[in-house]
């Protein structure tokens, strides 16, 4: 070694994890660490510490240039380090096709399946003479440390054969890294994951490290678009013959049992024997949220049972329909015989959305509109009008990277869409030639091409000549396609680095690129922000994507990333939200800062007003576009919002984020909310049933009434004392202490009333439903672990601290549930509210009664569901009316399957006794 290398704090933590875990005998240890993080060196710092266990060490990545990292770094830290197969060196690093290098004619079964098996099941007997020689080299360089880099890429085909490799060396010990989030892991792929490792040593999150300072902070921001003329026109005849079927749908006579009676009966009026809502909610999500969506446009009533959230505020899709319409087909119209004419109209109508009836079933098809949304020449102007931003913003700071998915379209375009887009519509190359014509310093990278206007090719090779002039003299600048590029004796391998460093140095300004080359182990470190125009939405490529700007830069420390996604959306088509659906998907798992600084998973962390299930309304897109270029603008408060340096838990939470609705005043929003309210104290007077229950009673009274009580008898007995005798003097003041006793006794009857009269506060409601759920042991932790904040719009958001995300979601979706309308619930609990007086005497005379302690009687009643994780049972049920009454009030839980209760729940169902709007958020931190 060349010296002790400068650890990080989550480098440390680590190692600190490693070396727990192979002082306690396990073999196997899998760490996440985020892109930039420094994985390589956890991983050469092993190396050193567990040298007097190993002989060897073998490191495996997914490409060349990450291999070609690890040698260098190796070598750097003073280590011995190589490429050769024949494991010479103490650290060889290969790629994964090191091993897994199959036989060309053995990729396919005799079925043409591609399972990658042979006849006994083997994978290992299906490698190729050099994977085979590896293996066995493996095998006889004694005990080994296989260091498994970007390891994600495992977890298919290469985990199954990993587990084979391993059971041929018995004396290895096998370190997984990863920048993939283990929450973003498929179900198949933990499984693989805790079977292949035991489960994870370490991880850690984005947000934690750019809080230590380790990567930058950093802004997702997007810019929304519609297709052009051309392509609107062509989505609007699609758009035309689904709606067609729509509106025939609609029609009684449409079918023998018509659409809409058909999910009448299967979801209303459900038979005797039916599943409950709650199972076919479990069994067919799909069918229960397209059934509740029809419900929020008033097509179905709501289905006994059923509680609308977030995700079903919003019209049917084009996807929820086609659901619908599957059952209805095989529920009504292949079972009756006499419906042909409308199994045609279905027929003809789905190809218009992607989607085919077959014998089996409505099966998804292949759809341009998906193609045209995604490769919309709007979505090349929005990157050039980004482009345009991101320089007058930084100027000769600018360093952006625009990623595409291609560099040049491979097939010929569908007939129907001639005229609709370009042959090279989102290609890399017509990116390029769109932003030359405003940023001539722009220069394409890919695989096989490198491309830009002829000046900047001229300096690139100058660049290249002050380095290595040998290259230099072997390249030229020659017209391919309309289009100079640097051509010559060099390959991909080569030019990146030169490009790259070309970029880093201010050569050129803009490097276009596709994902492939320039995402997962392509570092540049002046990148100043990205503009994503890529497909891919698995969290693994978005981590990755993201990854490429998010490191530090020595030249810049004050340096802020800025990342770009964008979005067609056709507002009129069935299917114009899959370029949002796209980014919803992208986003999800990921973490941000938003408006305010709070650091959120989703969507939420664009925009506020962003939700997972829809996109915002086209007439808003010019609007939120500008709020993105301002939020770019000022990245000094993109920095304050992530508050670098501060302290933190490193550990997600899920959050109720609870607005009263726009119609409806402010019921849950008291004059009092300051941005970070405590939670309330519990109810001091409440409604009940034999009048006011003053448990602790208000405050200390205002010393008003008193003082105002000694002057009014000073004045009085001086008054008497010039006009009036002594006992005339007394009998005033007498009268005027009666009338003193009277105003305190009516103030504090006003104030008992105005507090029993107040609607729960937002912070007990959540107290009741924390200590609830204590109480019943479904979550570790009771009120006293609330946060409640509220925003500058007036937002609660309330989650529960210092518990396991999974627990924060039961208190999430139990308070959602118990802020909600009034449904189906299994247990309701009574709220006695008083009613106004019918006149200013009676007003008086109640305050009066109130203030003596007398007899109030409650006018009205309000019912409140339990939610339906302490409805579960009566235990349950009970445990949280004990925690409701502390907190706000009430009775013993009533269940609705009672006589009485079923007659409450008749006569309530509906109701909204907080009229407010719900979603759940994941929230960091």
């Amino acid at each position: 070694m060349t010296g002790e290398p400068r650890l990080r704090r989550h480098q440390r933590l680590a190692l600190d994890a490693l070396d727990g875990a192979w002082a306690q005998g396990r073999d196997r240890a899998w760490v996440a660490l985020p892109p930039g993080a420094g994985k390589t060196l956890v991983g050469l710092e092993t190396v050193r510490r567990l040298g007097d266990r190993v002989r060897r060490t073998v490191v495996l990545s997914p490409n060349t240039a990450i291999a070609a990292q690890w040698v260098a770094q190796a070598r750097r830290l003073g280590l011995d380090a190589g490429s050769g197969r024949d494991l010479s060196a103490a650290v060889t690093s290969l790629t994964y096709q090191s091993v897994a290098v199959f036989e060309p004619d053995a990729e396919v079964d005799e079925d043409g399946r591609e399972d990658g098996r042979n006849h006994d099941g083997s994978l290992l007997g299906r490698l190729h003479d050099n994977g085979r020689a590896l293996i066995a080299g493996l095998q006889a360089a004694g005990p080994v440390l296989l260091v498994l880099d970007e390891c994600h890429h495992l977890l298919e085909v290469w985990g199954k054969l990993l587990a084979e490799l391993l059971d041929t060396l018995p004396e290895a010990l096998v370190l997984g890294l990863t920048a993939t989030p283990p929450a973003a892991l498929t179900t198949d792929q933990a499984r693989l994951v805790d079977d292949l490792f035991a489960g994870i040593v370490f991880e850690t999150s984005i947000p934690a490290v750019v809080r230590e300072g380790d990567l930058v902070p950093f802004a997702e921001l997007v810019w929304l678009t519609t297709p052009t003329a051309a392509e609107a026109d062509w989505l609007a005849a699609g758009a035309e013959r689904f709606q067609g079927l729509v509106t025939q749908l609609t029609d009684p006579a449409f079918g023998s049992v018509p659409f809409l009676t058909w999910l009448d009966r299967r979801f209303v009026e459900r038979a005797g024997d039916a599943p409950s809502w709650a199972v076919l909610a479990r069994t067919e999500p799909a069918l229960t949220d397209a059934a509740l969506r029809l419900h929020h446009v008033g097509l179905l009533a709501l289905p006994p049972g059923a509680r609308p959230t977030e995700a079903h505020r919003r019209a049917p899709s084009a996807e929820d329909w086609v659901v619908l319409i599957d059952d209805w087909v095989d529920g009504v119209l292949r079972r009756s015989g006499t419906d042909d004419a409308a199994l045609e109209a279905v027929r003809r109508a789905l190809p218009a959305v992607g989607y085919t009836l077959t014998r089996a079933g409505v099966r998804r098809g292949r759809t341009p509109v998906d193609r045209v949304l995604a490769r919309s020449a709007a979505k090349t102007t929005a990157a050039v009008e980004i482009a345009r931003h991101e320089r007058l913003a930084l100027g000769e700071r600018m360093r952006l990277l625009v990623l595409c998915d291609h560099e040049r379209a491979s097939a010929t375009l569908p007939a129907d869409l001639t005229g609709v887009l370009t042959p090279q519509a989102g290609s890399a190359i017509a990116l390029l030639d769109a932003l030359l014509v405003e940023n001539p310093d722009a220069v394409l990278v890919t695989g096989s091409t490198v491309a830009g206007s002829r000046p900047t090719l001229a300096a690139l090779v100058d660049h290249i000549a002050a380095g290595a002039p040998e290259l230099a003299a072997r390249l030229e600048i020659r017209e391919e396609d309309g289009h100079p590029v640097l051509a010559g004796a060099w390959t991909s391998r080569t030019w990146v680095w030169h490009v790259t460093r070309f970029f880093e140095t201010g050569g050129c300004r803009i490097l276009v690129g596709t994902r492939g080359l320039l995402g997962e182990g392509w570092d540049a470190r002046s990148v100043s922000g990205i503009v994503d125009l890529t497909a891919v939405t698995t969290t693994t490529a978005v981590v990755q994507t993201r990854g490429r700007a998010l490191r530090t830069d020595p030249e810049r420390p004050d340096k802020v990333a800025v990342n770009w996604s964008v979005v067609c959306v056709a507002p009129d088509h069935p299917r114009g939200d899959n370029d949002w659906q796209r980014l919803v998907r992208k986003h999800t798992g990921f973490f941000g800062a938003d408006e305010d600084g709070t650091i959120v998973d989703g969507v939420g962390h664009l925009h506020p007003g962003f939700s997972p299930y829809a996109p915002p309304a086209a007439a808003d897109f010019d609007a939120v576009n500008a709020a993105m270029v301002v939020r770019a603008e000022r990245r000094d408060e993109v920095r304050r919002r992530w508050r670098v340096g501060e302290a933190y838990d490193d550990v997600a939470s899920r959050t109720v984020r609870i607005r009263p609705r726009a119609t409806a005043g402010a019921p849950l929003v008291n004059a009092s909310a300051t941005p970070a309210t405590p939670v309330a104290e519990p109810a001091r007077v409440v409604v009940g049933e034999s009048g006011l229950d003053v448990r602790h009673g208000p405050g200390p009274m205002s010393p008003l009434p008193g003082v105002v009580a000694a002057i009014l008898l000073v004045l009085a007995v001086t008054v008497a004392w010039s006009s009036l005798a002594v006992a005339g003097a007394l009998v005033a003041a007498a009268i005027v202490a009666g009338s003193v006793a009277t105003a305190r006794t009516l103030t504090r009857g006003r104030t008992l009333l105005d507090e029993a009269s107040q609607p729960p506060p937002v912070a007990r409601v959540a107290a009741a439903v924390a200590d609830g759920l204590h109480a019943a042991g479904l979550v570790s932790a009771d009120s006293s672990r609330l946060a409640v904040e509220i925003a500058a719009d007036g937002e609660y958001r309330v989650r529960l601290r210092g518990v396991p995300e999974a627990e924060s979601l039961v208190f999430a979706t139990a308070l959602e549930e118990a802020v909600a309308p009034l449904l189906a619930p299994r247990y309701v609990l009574r709220r006695r509210v008083l009613t106004p007086p019918t006149g200013r005497l009676a007003d008086v005379r109640r305050a009066l009664a109130a203030g003596r302690g007398g007899r109030v009687v409650a006018g009205g009643e309000v019912w409140h569901a339990v939610p339906g994780v302490l409805g579960a049972n009566a235990g349950r049920a009970h445990a949280y009316a004990r925690a409701w009454d502390h907190w706000i009030g009430g009775d013993e839980p009533l269940f609705t399957g009672s006589p009485e209760g079923a007659g409450i729940l008749a006569a309530q169902a509906g109701s909204d006794p907080f009229d407010v709007t719900t979603v759940i958020r994941r929230q960091w931190s």
